[in-house]
């Protein structure tokens, strides 16, 4: 059994608390706006494969991948009494979809295209904090951060996130207005600067996997510029703590 399988899927979501403490959740702000990003990322990719972006961006992909396809009875009665529990049509939809397409990967794998796993990042982003709500604009309320999805054409240019894991998750979530940097023309080590109620902390991502302090960061943007420090968006910031993750694991 992998970690992909319907039942293993399922186990995960039932263990999400739907409507988290404040205080988690908004700890954890930052990796969840990459991770919703980077799901409707994935989803316009999937809508567009199958050439239903009319139901973009929260839906059952499974349907329209294989229309035959059954849930085993004894999974699809487990996954209706636990759909129960969960808040939200839209959550209730990708939380069915995420275990009917793991079982559908299990089944035949062959029947699914080329693409980036659908549902991993939404499901790590329910894991880190629970729900989301649609305020009255539209807008997606991730508690703590407002979200506007945009479309699927203009999510299909988003950068692509791939360094899910929990130590590079866990290293993107901090307190304060951050900027990110990386020596050697953009290729690392990654430093930050994070600004909280007007204290200055400049801190680098060492060897130990960890934020330690540094002063490697000169006191003005244009000495930043001058020392050959190369600004990064947050995504490609965490590509290289990701990068170094998998040199110290390996």
């Amino acid at each position: 059994m992998t970690d992909r399988t319907a039942s293993v899927m399922l186990n995960r979501l039932r263990a999400v608390e739907w409507v988290g403490e404040w205080d988690h959740v908004l700890a954890r702000v930052m990796s969840r706006r990459i991770l919703m990003r980077e799901y409707l990322r994935r989803a316009a990719l999937w809508a567009q494969e199958y050439s239903v972006e009319s139901a973009w961006p929260f839906f059952d992909v499974t349907q329209y991948v294989d229309p035959e396809f059954r849930l085993s009875p004894e999974t699809a009665a487990e996954l209706e009494a636990f759909l129960r529990s969960v808040p939200g049509s839209e959550i209730r939809e990708t939380c069915a979809g995420a275990v009917r397409l793991a079982e559908m990967r299990e089944q035949n794998p062959a029947a699914l295209p080329d693409l980036p796993d659908l549902y991993e990042p939404l499901v790590l982003f329910y894991e880190r904090g629970g729900e989301f709500v649609r305020d009255n604009a539209g807008g997606l309320d991730l508690t703590g951060v407002s979200f506007r999805p945009g479309t699927p054409q203009g999510n299909l240019g988003t950068p692509p996130f791939r360094a899910l894991g929990e130590t590079v998750l866990d290293a993107l979530d901090t307190k304060g207005r951050v900027s990110y940097y990386a020596a050697d023309g953009g290729r690392g080590p990654v430093v930050r600067r994070r600004v909280v109620r007007g204290e200055r902390h400049d801190e680098l991502f060492g060897a130990d996997l960890r934020w330690e302090p540094t002063g490697r960061l000169p006191e003005t943007e244009e000495a930043v510029k001058a020392a050959g420090l190369v600004p990064l968006d947050e995504i490609a910031a965490a590509e290289l703590i990701g990068d170094a993750v998998g040199r110290a694991t390996r």
